[in-house]
């Protein structure tokens, strides 16, 4: 029988098994990895466009702040324009129809047991007005880690203040609010610092109040 004509030996086919084992296993595990790779970058980008739309959300909310009463506080009398704490603020802006029915609302921000929310209510006559059914606060961040909240407005001699955790004149906007956020499944956000454009001619008045 000519040489030339003979078959596979067994070792040469589990040979060629073996190889096209190995190519298999290698090609299933490249696939594997480019769609992990694919994954965690579709995941990165929805964290990242979430993070984006939250931080613009909240910069028009506030930038939309207006000097405008919401309440008194009963044990000065004091009227209440914009209440800022670490964890919560509320202040007046109006809002677009689709958020409501438009005009004033009081815009509440504040973190929870469900995370950061915003909630909304009607002001009108210096009052919040009480809705029959309001409507429950609106989740911003569910995951949230931290939250930190802070302020600053204009010493007397038009120099910008430190960072204040609390806002303590209630009857005025401040000038800037810096927001920071981590959340578990994004970490830290970028840092926002949102200036309050109606806050100048607050700052303005009391100037001239104060030099009269």
């Amino acid at each position: 029988m000519n040489g030339r004509n003979r078959g596979f030996t067994l070792v040469e086919v589990l040979l060629a098994m073996v190889l096209l084992a190995a190519g298999l296993a290698l090609a299933f595990a490249t696939l594997r990895a480019a769609t992990a790779t694919v994954q965690r970058g579709e995941d990165l980008a929805q964290r990242s466009e979430r993070v984006r739309s939250v931080e613009d959300f909240l910069r028009r909310r506030v930038t939309s702040a207006l000097p405008m009463k919401f309440g008194t506080d009963n044990s000065t009398g004091t009227a209440l324009r914009f209440v800022g704490e670490p964890q919560r603020m509320r202040f007046v802006a109006d809002i677009p129809d689709y958020l409501g029915r438009g005009g004033p609302y009081l815009h509440d921000i504040a973190v929870g047991d469900a995370g950061l929310t915003i909630a909304f209510g009607m002001v009108q006559g210096g009052q919040i007005v009480e809705e029959k059914a309001p409507r429950a606060p609106e989740p911003l961040v569910r995951d949230v880690r931290s939250v930190r909240l802070r302020y600053r407005g204009l010493n007397y001699d038009n120099t910008l203040t430190e960072w204040q955790d609390e806002w303590s004149t209630a009857d005025r906007l401040p000038l800037q609010v810096s927001i920071e956020i981590e959340s578990e499944s994004a970490g830290k956000w970028p840092p926002l610092v949102v200036a309050l454009p109606q806050a100048g001619n607050d700052f303005a008045v009391a100037a001239g109040e104060i030099f009269q």
